[in-house]
């Protein structure tokens, strides 16, 4: 008689041919296994739900990591200059707070107003519009088949509806609640984005303590132009929306658009997109002044095609000198594929990862590629 026959409780006849029925010949394993395989089922569970819960410390983490990068470099500049590190950090993180302070006392009491002001006056809005000539031309070409006055009476009885003033207005709490938690974000990123700047030398210094002695010089080589390509990008892309908020702020006021703090803002978080990120918000400011009047949609749009070939051919090419060129393709791409997977802030930090990526190609699987 074999081994294998003599170690089996079992005669060879009743022997299990399977694994499944080894498993069920015993109930008290089966029961184990069937115990563990729920445990390590749940252990999961709860860690996809973890890494869930933590998504939200790991994108502020993020943030402050990549405006730490875009600080570092008024923080060098200003080290050359004979100032000391600790002392350039202290500098740039004043003037960046109180440089964020000042816009969200700014901006957000004034577009809270606006909103509420919108709101009040959104059955004279929807009438105004009736009146407008390219409306009432609009409907003379369909041949009545568009009653814009049953539309217009149907859409002033909802707007002076209480209960739906009432139903905005939780959607209103609703979004006051999403800025109370966005403000309680900046001021996490905000002290996040202090320490990493204080800190960034020792940051780096623990981080390729972790690599090789045989690799540290070429890792610390690469990993350096990474951070100096991708401060520059954020702080040369942070300038230009500056400008395209500022520049749009002031003309929106001046030509009496809706919500111009809002339509603003809406031009400052596109402008942080390369390509398609100035020309969407473009449209949408557009489109906005074309509920007003179809003049002012073609003023509007007039601004921002003079504007955005300046942008591209004066700002952009002065700006940009310190961030790594990334093909048009690859930023569109990278754009779409950031907006999919983590919305405006994928969209915001897809251009950066991209070029990080180039860099590594560019300077790490090229030569290695080459010398095999």
């Amino acid at each position: 008689m074999s081994d294998e026959s003599s170690d089996s409780p079992l005669p060879a006849a009743a022997r299990p041919k399977n694994l499944v029925g080894a498993v069920l010949a015993r109930p008290g394993q089966a029961f184990l296994v069937g115990f563990l395989l729920v445990l390590g089922g749940g252990m999961g569970w709860w860690l996809l739900q973890g890494i869930d819960t933590l998504s939200t410390v790991v994108t502020y983490v993020a943030i402050a990591f990549f405006i730490t990068l875009g600080l570092d470099p008024i923080v060098r500049f200003l080290a050359k200059r004979g100032i000391k590190r600790s002392i350039a950090v202290v500098i740039v993180a004043v003037a960046f707070l109180l440089v964020v302070t000042g816009v969200l006392l700014l901006i957000v009491p004034t577009l809270v107003a606006q909103i509420q002001a919108f709101i009040g006056n959104l059955p004279t809005i929807i009438g105004d519009i009736a009146e407008q000539e390219w409306v009432k031309d609009l409907e003379s070409r369909f041949g009545g088949s568009l009653d814009v006055d049953t539309m217009v009476a149907n859409a002033t009885t909802w707007a002076s509806d209480p209960q739906n003033l009432v139903s905005v207005g939780g959607g209103l709490v609703s979004v006051g609640s999403t800025i109370a938690n966005g403000t309680t974000g900046v001021i996490i990123v905000l002290i996040l984005t202090v320490y990493f700047s204080a800190t960034l030398p020792t940051i780096k210094s623990w981080a390729f303590a972790l690599v090789p002695a045989s690799r540290r010089t070429g890792t610390e080589s690469v990993a350096e132009e990474i951070m100096r390509s991708v401060g520059g990008y954020v702080l040369g892309q942070v300038s230009l929306a500056a400008i395209n908020g500022v520049l749009s702020a002031v003309f929106l006021v001046i030509l009496q658009a809706p919500l111009p703090a809002l339509l603003a803002l809406i031009a400052f978080i596109g402008s942080m997109i390369p390509l398609v990120g100035t020309l969407s918000a473009s449209v949408v400011i557009v489109v906005s002044c074309l509920f007003v009047s179809p003049t002012m949609a073609i003023i509007a749009g007039i601004y921002y095609l003079v504007y955005m070939q300046i942008e591209s051919y004066v700002f952009s090419p002065r700006i940009m000198r310190a961030a790594v060129n990334v093909p048009g393709a690859l930023v569109i791409i990278g754009a779409v594929a950031g907006a999919t997977i983590a919305g405006v802030l994928g969209a915001l930090l897809a251009v950066p990862v991209t070029a990080s990526l180039l860099i590594i190609i560019r300077r790490v699987v090229v030569p290695h590629q080459a010398a095999r």
